[in-house]
């Protein structure tokens, strides 16, 4: 059985609070990286740079799904949400709250509210109606995942929700030859936004109002996705959808390792996800952030390195996403035995 682990957000976002680092028991994972096999990304243009760090670009090219404007995630979120993309373009139309902090915008996802399906339908329909001469249609499929169809593909990029979550806007607003035009829509969206009968309610009772939404992800779906694993494990929309398209196993991610061996079969090539770090690294929560690593070193990594020692898999990989670009490190039970590797804390990785 060979295993990749994709663990989005394993370095700290800002690389020179190394602070966040101290005292971490975090030796499974530091002997794993150390014993295995480095491989890191090729050095990316200005232009990529952003894209070069996000779970979207490291999917897309590991399943063949070329960049159109922005890295399609909206089609393939959509198929794994139960909708049919079919040859429309799709965007992640999906609904955040806005709060004036310092004289900046910052964004909060659905990961810092809650929001019934019937508040996101009702949000929705006040929103197809104003929009409906532009030819947009907006699609709750889920309460925290929203969708939008448009008539024709824009020049837009965008930027990824878990890119922008818990950051000022400002400069991570659409960009391209359309985007003064959706800038106007979102702008629109907000003022109607502002005084729905929802929000009212959800003010009253004391929770945060769905002030606006992020657009991200746009694009179509291809017509065929090679399957280059045996199966996803995964809580993540869009890398289902992935796994869906490329006609492979898409699997709930279980709560570890132990819970992984019950459900899979012995052999095969398994991409597991684990983006636990995610919401704790969007927000500044360092407490949190040590937390979820402590949790996935005692769940995931301990187990998996002992798994590889007794040759239950033969190889796992390790692909780290961060600041300073993704790296890679293949390991075998062969390379447990390099003593010569010696292991290294976790934020000498984060500074190289």
């Amino acid at each position: 059985m060979h295993c990749h682990l994709l663990l989005p957000d394993l370095f700290w976002p800002e690389r020179d609070f190394t602070d966040v680092y101290r005292g971490l028991d975090t030796p499974a994972l530091e002997r794993l990286l150390a014993k295995g096999r480095r491989h890191a990304a090729a050095e990316p243009d200005e232009a990529e740079a952003p894209a070069a760090t996000s779970a979207e670009a490291w999917l897309c090219e590991r399943f063949g799904v070329d960049r159109q404007a922005d890295w399609p995630a909206a089609p393939y979120s959509l198929l794994a949400d139960g909708g049919e993309p079919g040859k429309h373009h799709w965007l992640r139309a999906d609904p955040v709250h806005l709060k004036l902090e310092g004289g900046r915008l910052v964004l909060a996802d659905s990961g810092v509210f809650a929001l019934s399906q019937q508040e996101a339908e009702s949000l929705a329909d006040s929103l197809n109606a104003h929009f409906a001469d532009d030819g947009l249609v907006f699609y709750p499929l889920r309460p925290d995942r929203w969708y939008l169809r448009v008539a024709q593909a824009p020049a837009l990029e965008t930027t990824p929700l878990a890119q922008a979550a818990g950051r000022s806007i400002d400069a991570l607003l659409p960009r391209g030859a359309d985007s003064a035009s959706w800038r106007a829509r979102l702008n629109d969206i907000q003022m109607l936004l502002h005084g729905h009968a929802v929000n009212e309610q959800r003010e009253a009772a004391g929770q945060l109002p769905i002030n606006s939404v992020w657009l991200w992800g746009g694009g179509n779906i291809a017509d065929a996705v090679p399957g280059r694993f045996n199966a996803v494990w995964s809580g993540d929309p869009f890398a289902a959808g992935l796994a869906q398209a490329a006609r492979i196993a898409a699997r709930p991610l279980p709560e570890d390792a132990a819970q992984f061996f019950r459900a899979s079969p012995s052999e095969g090539v398994n991409l597991i996800l684990l983006d636990r770090l995610r919401a704790s690294a969007q927000y500044g929560d360092a407490h949190g952030w040590r937390e979820s690593l402590a949790q996935l070193e005692r769940d995931w990594f301990a187990p998996l390195l002992e798994a590889l020692r007794r040759e239950r898999i033969g190889m796992l990989s390790v692909h780290a996403l961060g600041p300073g670009g993704p790296i890679s490190v293949e390991t075998t039970g062969g390379d447990l035995r390099r003593f010569w590797r010696r292991a290294k804390p976790l934020a000498d990785y984060a500074q190289s």
